[in-house]
């Protein structure tokens, strides 16, 4: 590892927030408090904000430098839903400028922060999400149904939601973002526009340790152009269902570590982000200078992901001794006509999967969100330069698969092959061996696939689809 990581400091002061009339009671809100501890704390000079043992509902609160949020063990801090507390702002999403609710917990432009404790923090995110009926069982799907009528039919068989206004939202859409008065149309489904659990802007030396983050409207960590940012020992969990539950979209940040962290999640474990498409490359902003170890991602779409949003580039990046159970797909690289951008100078190592339901190890450009039909065409109809993304100079050592669907599955651009991606020493047990398509130099040193029919070994081959 080639760069520092630079981790916070706080004066030894702590504010409880009791002392600002926080209450543990099941109907109390508690945002003014905990706002009033955290804002005078922060004046003050720093130190420690303390939630301590009990169960804390609130609204959206925001972080300020040199401030740590302590939970303690035995603390559940619980957030709130409302039009009032949570309005609509501008902020950016899947790599683009969106309207969002605000997040439940938020920082902008602030340094030296921190969030620890063994307590919970719970984003409520069951009031807000919608829900596809194939990802229940029958019994969970009656419990929706008392909960609310609202569900729009699709061929998956339905996707429950649990406001009248949020599925309102859905059948209208989402107004023209161009035009002076989309706040305002918004507004009237604002529980439409699921926030993250944690929004983190353009934020230095940050810590996020041993806590329980769960239960996220959308996204439960979004860090975004922040740098020295660091997550460890902590469980991000949400329901397999948690449509758009992502664990962690690190997004154009730098030097970042993430540790020890379990992930059990609704969308992506651990994931790498940096803007889409041509909008985003008007900004320079890779995702570089990361370090992933001894993580456990359970139930994702993916164990290690990046992309799709990958624009701005992802580069000097280091996964290793890691372990995904259980997750739709492995080891996850993913893009589109249209995004541009160069992911390179990538290590991921000594890696454990398991029960991997799809491809242990997946490089695709054709990654495109299909529920918005409008975007995919404008993606799939580019062909500039700046637009053709790239993936190339990425090892994958040390991978061990018991079960997988396909081995390992290339699919590139012919405007500019997937390229220079080498495997060595590894070893996956998989009903399908490799699917390549529009690659070159490919390069497996030390490689055992098995599958039902045979089992190969390649000991030191360029290939090329």
């Amino acid at each position: 590892m080639d760069f520092k990581i630079e981790k916070p400091n706080f004066r030894n002061a702590c504010y409880s927030i009791l002392d600002y009339g926080a209450k543990s009671e099941l109907d109390f809100n508690n945002r003014e408090a905990i706002q009033k501890a955290i804002d005078t704390c922060s004046q003050n000079g720093g130190g420690s904000v303390i939630v301590p043992n009990g169960y804390f509902l609130t609204g959206p609160i925001q972080l300020k430098s040199d401030v740590n949020l302590h939970l303690e063990d035995n603390a559940f801090l619980q957030f709130t839903k409302s039009k009032e507390e949570y309005p609509l702002i501008w902020t950016d999403y899947e790599g683009q400028r969106r309207i969002r609710a605000t997040s439940p917990i938020s920082a902008r432009n602030q340094s030296n922060i921190a969030i620890t404790g063994h307590g919970v923090i719970d984003g409520n995110g069951f009031l807000w999400r919608g829900i596809k009926k194939f990802k229940l069982t029958e019994k969970e799907w009656s419990r929706c149904l008392k909960l609310s009528p609202y569900v729009k039919e699709t061929k998956e068989g339905g996707i429950w939601y649990p406001t009248k206004t949020i599925y309102e939202g859905v059948l209208k859409g989402e107004p023209d973002y161009n035009d002076p008065k989309a706040l305002e149309i918004a507004s009237q489904n604002y529980d439409l526009y699921r926030p993250v659990l944690l929004s983190l802007v353009n934020c230095d030396k940050i810590l996020i340790e041993d806590i329980t983050i769960q239960n996220s409207p959308a996204w439960n960590i979004h860090p975004w152009f922040c740098t020295n940012f660091t997550l460890k020992n902590a469980k991000v969990r949400n329901k397999f269902s948690a449509q758009n539950g992502d664990g962690l979209d690190l997004e154009s940040c730098q030097n970042c570590e993430i540790v020890g962290t379990i992930f059990e999640v609704g969308d992506d474990g651990i994931c790498l982000k940096s803007g889409k498409n041509a909008l985003a490359r008007k900004t320079t902003g890779p995702c570089k200078n990361v370090w992933i170890h001894d993580c456990k991602v359970f139930d994702a779409h993916g164990g290690f992901v990046v992309g799709s949003e990958m624009s701005r580039g992802v580069k000097n990046i280091l996964v290793e001794d890691s372990t995904f159970i259980g997750t739709d797909i492995g080891i996850r690289f993913k893009s589109a006509i249209g995004r541009g951008g160069v992911v390179k100078d990538i290590t991921i190592r000594n890696i454990l999967m398991s029960n991997i339901l799809e491809e242990a190890c997946i490089f695709t450009m054709g990654y495109v969100l299909r529920n918005l039909e409008t975007e995919a065409t404008d993606e799939m109809s580019s062909t500039i330069k700046e637009d053709i993304p790239e993936f190339k100079d990425i090892l994958l050592e040390n991978i061990n698969c018991n079960g997988a669907k396909i081995a390992v599955r290339i699919n590139g651009l012919k405007e500019l092959p997937i390229h220079d991606l080498t495997f060595k020493n590894v070893n996956i047990k998989a009903d399908e061996a490799l699917d390549l398509s529009l690659c070159k130099d490919i390069r497996f040193e030390n490689v055992t696939i098995t599958t039902k029919k045979e089992k190969v070994t390649y000991k030191n081959e360029v290939l090329n689809g």
